[in-house]
């Protein structure tokens, strides 16, 4: 399940993108536009800044903006940087791998297989979901 903060940070992104280009935005205004409360959309965008998907102007005129495109930024990237992996089992995982205690062999557990092909199908169907992608609908 998609956490509330992960959901929160594709709120944002979505604002952001469908500003015009090089729009930058308040942290007041993204938060109002896109339903965030404000206490979290800071945390978050400090986030997505050190993710290097905003930045952000200091300023009476500061705020933030994107600099990945939206066409490049997928929902499994969103998700890995707020939720963690996308397996349901950390032996199933790609990027935070750790193997199960209660289990003979990895080669022998049909559980593990079963849901690497879940995993798999997921990431797939994730990393085909961009923010322009989002926006677009």
């Amino acid at each position: 399940m998609l956490s509330q903060k992960a959901k929160y940070a594709l709120k944002a992104l979505l604002y952001l993108a469908e500003q015009e280009e090089n729009h930058i935005s308040r942290t007041i205004e993204i938060a109002e536009g896109a339903h965030i409360p404000k206490k979290f959309l800071e945390q978050i965008l400090l986030d997505l800044k050190r993710a290097r998907f905003v930045s952000s102007k200091q300023g009476k005129m500061g705020g933030y903006y994107l600099i990945k495109s939206k066409h490049d930024i997928t929902l499994a990237e969103i998700h890995r940087l707020f939720d963690g992996a996308i397996a349901l089992l950390p032996c199933a995982s790609l990027n935070f791998y750790e193997p199960c205690s209660d289990c003979k062999t990895e080669n022998e557990c049909n559980l593990r297989h079963g849901l690497m092909m879940i995993r798999d199908e997921t990431l797939k169907a994730m990393q085909n979901i961009t923010i322009a992608s989002l926006v677009d609908k």
